[in-house]
């Protein structure tokens, strides 16, 4: 039975009335607010303890006196992220970064759980599905956010099914469901003429942004970043990314106060736009998991400062 709440009072004194006294309430232990999950909540920390040590001075009059220890139910709020593609390149780095923070974390995607074996993966929940034909009933129980990392190269049709209906299928099934939050992994535009940005590609991802904009407007999350670097594993082979692009994110970076003036030429960012490494990507997607008042759309270097909050 959950424990009763219980209101402390100072017992009664000789000669009242007396001033209003001043009590400090002194809690020993108090439980995360965020990023705990319940099982481990309800093991380390089901109660707070809470005395009350109070002090009473008038002419003539001086009192002490403490409390009995009072438990308390603490207040444990807790993340669920369903990560749409969680076995890929961009979404295993965001399942292994949430876990990390203790989040509770479900991926779907058309391989399920993925083949390699490191010591994070089997803190995952793998699901095997297609977006198009999910059972979201299932797939977002109890979820708190959904990330999607859905998108793909093909001919015109075929990338505007991927990157535009599979995700708006996915915001409408997470609001229809009652999720409060849905993050998107998007792109730059690099600054192309407007010509260039009516291929199926950047069609789609747009669709997809524009849906998540208008379905949740003061929750809905929109990640434009660049070329992503990092170590890629593709059939049991790692290939590394990160050997050309960090190197040119820190190149890009130190001589940016030189290019920025050439910013404005169009499709410039196709050369000046730095890299910007899957780890930055994953945690800022921690962060706006975790952050009610983070929310809209965010360029490479807010996608950066938003990953160094989570690492502080």
């Amino acid at each position: 039975m959950a424990p009763t709440p219980l209101l402390v009072r100072p017992p009664a004194l000789a000669n009242p009335p007396l001033p209003p006294p001043r009590c400090a309430p002194a809690v020993a232990a108090v439980a995360s607010r965020r990023s705990v999950p319940i099982a481990a909540a309800a093991a380390v920390a089901p109660f707070s303890r809470l005395r009350t040590k109070c002090r009473f001075s008038a002419s003539g009059v001086s009192e002490d006196y403490s409390s009995t220890p009072i438990d308390i139910v603490a207040d444990v709020k807790t993340e669920k992220i369903v990560v749409l593609g969680g076995s890929g390149f961009v979404g295993s780095a965001i399942c292994k970064a949430a876990v990390s923070k203790g989040i509770e974390v479900v991926s779907l995607s058309r391989s399920g759980r993925p083949s390699y074996t490191d010591p994070w993966v089997d803190q995952v929940t793998w699901l095997a599905g297609d977006v198009f034909y999910a059972r979201w009933d299932e797939v977002l129980a109890g979820a708190t956010a959904v990330v999607s990392t859905i998108g793909g190269f093909g001919n015109e049709e075929q990338m505007k099914r991927i990157n535009g209906e599979a995700n708006v299928i996915a915001v409408d099934a997470a609001k229809e469901f009652g999720i409060p939050k849905f993050i998107l992994i998007s792109v730059h535009d690099y600054n192309l003429p407007s010509f260039l940005l009516t291929s199926g590609y950047f069609t789609g991802k747009r669709k997809a942004e524009s849906e998540v904009l208008s379905k949740y407007p003061a929750s809905g999350v929109v990640l434009r970043p660049a070329f992503i670097y990092g170590k890629r594993k593709v059939n049991g082979f790692e290939i590394p990314l990160d050997v050309v692009g960090q190197p040119l994110e820190k190149l890009l970076n130190s001589v940016e106060n030189f290019t920025k003036p050439l910013s404005s030429l169009p499709a410039s960012d196709l050369i000046l736009a730095p890299p910007v490494s899957v780890d930055d990507v994953a945690d800022a997607v921690v962060n706006a998991v975790i952050d009610d008042s983070f929310f809209g759309v965010f360029t490479i270097e807010q996608i950066k400062e938003a990953a160094a909050k989570v690492r502080v």
